[in-house]
């Protein structure tokens, strides 16, 4: 299984950076773009996914499942629609900035499984497909909620719209692994 590549310090800090920005930037009622990225893994295509939380509850995430755009693009194209256009949630305000905190998963490619017993809970991601309707779920979420295997692919058949036992039953199982981080720190230091 190929992994998502290895960010150094500096490109996570980036990341980060351009995370925050289009965040704040969506909020505002500013454009969300970022400037192009001088390094070469950051204009690389990549895929990702940006997820918000308040208070630990979930309260936005929006991804890509596929390399479609330079890595840089993508995490900000995320970010800033995880504030505003998740459909689960109304968009963040800009009073909420402060209380919110995020996460970046960078995602390996998708790699397709016949065998069920394949997925290692806390490891990989799933995407489940059957009848033009899918869910994923990254690896963080069953650690979170302290999912064995089963629950794992019938949650992600629940997302996706589909009976919980669809894995069972000729669903499309991939697998995935993420690079996964954060700085822990609130979207944007409260006002004094």
């Amino acid at each position: 299984m190929n992994h998502p590549r290895a960010l150094t310090p500096s490109q996570r800090a980036d990341l980060l950076a351009i995370v925050r920005h289009a965040i704040c930037d969506r909020v505002r009622g500013r454009p969300a773009t970022p400037p192009p990225s001088p390094d070469p893994i950051l204009r690389a295509l990549g895929a990702a996914f940006v997820t918000l939380t308040r208070a630990g509850a979930l309260r936005g995430c929006i991804g890509y499942v596929h390399a479609v755009r330079p890595l840089a693009e993508t995490v900000a194209h995320c970010a800033a629609s995880a504030a505003t256009e998740d459909p689960r949630f109304p968009p963040v305000t800009p009073a909420e900035l402060p209380l919110l905190q995020f996460e970046i998963s960078i995602l390996s490619p998708l790699v397709r499984i016949t065998d069920p017993a394949e997925v290692q809970v806390g490891l990989h991601g799933l995407h489940i497909a059957q009848r033009g309707l899918r869910g994923l779920l990254l690896p963080q979420v069953a650690t979170e909620y302290g999912w064995d295997r089963a629950t794992f692919l019938s949650q992600a058949c629940l997302k996706a719209g589909l009976p919980g036992d669809a894995w069972r039953h000729g669903a499309e199982i991939h697998i995935f692994t993420v690079d996964h981080f954060s700085d822990g720190l609130p979207l944007e230091a409260p006002a004094r």
